[in-house]
């Protein structure tokens, strides 16, 4: 099996991405917390394990959430006004010069932004989305939205499980270091 098509994550092929997790936004969306909540695990997991983040922020719904932002200060976030992140140009650019095969997809609303980023995204890479990292204003359309991607071939996934997955294994020093992150 290619590589970039095996089912498993691989750290060195994949990147983070956060999409439009701002201060507008979060407080009409559903589970605001433990979306957030997640979504700094796998910042901070991708500290250890040396994962690129990429974060991306629609105009005119304020800046990302402190939570978040604290966690990755330096990193500028890109604007845009597409649904569609690929619709930016300064992100897909960005996204290629990473030369990672595999997008983790995090952020809201799902069955917008998300949806239409990892469904665009599928035409050049593997994509996860990691289902409680993301959200949408309804449940009903976070469902849909899962459900959409996953029929169309994009693997949905967990924190843990992804946290699990790109660690492989028990006793090395960044299981150690990521441990707190998945007690």
């Amino acid at each position: 099996m290619n590589p970039s098509t095996a089912p498993l994550v691989s750290r060195e092929d994949c990147a983070l991405v956060i999409i439009d997790v701002q201060q507008k936004l979060v407080p009409v969306i559903g589970e605001a917390g433990k979306v957030i909540e997640n979504i700094v695990k796998l910042i901070k997991f991708s500290k250890i394990v040396g994962l690129p983040v990429v974060l991306t922020e629609q105009q005119k719904l304020g800046e990302t959430v402190t939570e978040i932002r604290g966690e990755i200060p330096d990193l500028q976030p890109i604007s845009k006004i597409t649904f569609n992140c690929f619709g930016a140009e300064e992100f897909g650019e960005h996204i290629r010069q990473l030369n990672r095969n595999t997008l983790i997809i995090t952020g809201v609303e799902a069955h917008i932004c998300v949806a239409q980023t990892a469904l665009h995204a599928m035409s050049d890479y593997t994509v996860h989305v990691v289902s409680d990292a993301t959200s949408s204003r309804s449940v009903h359309d976070w469902e849909i939205a899962l459900e959409r991607m996953r029929c169309n071939g994009i693997t949905i996934t967990s924190t843990e499980m992804l946290i699990y997955e790109l660690l492989t294994r028990a006793g090395t020093h960044e299981f150690k270091q990521a441990l707190p992150l998945i007690k």
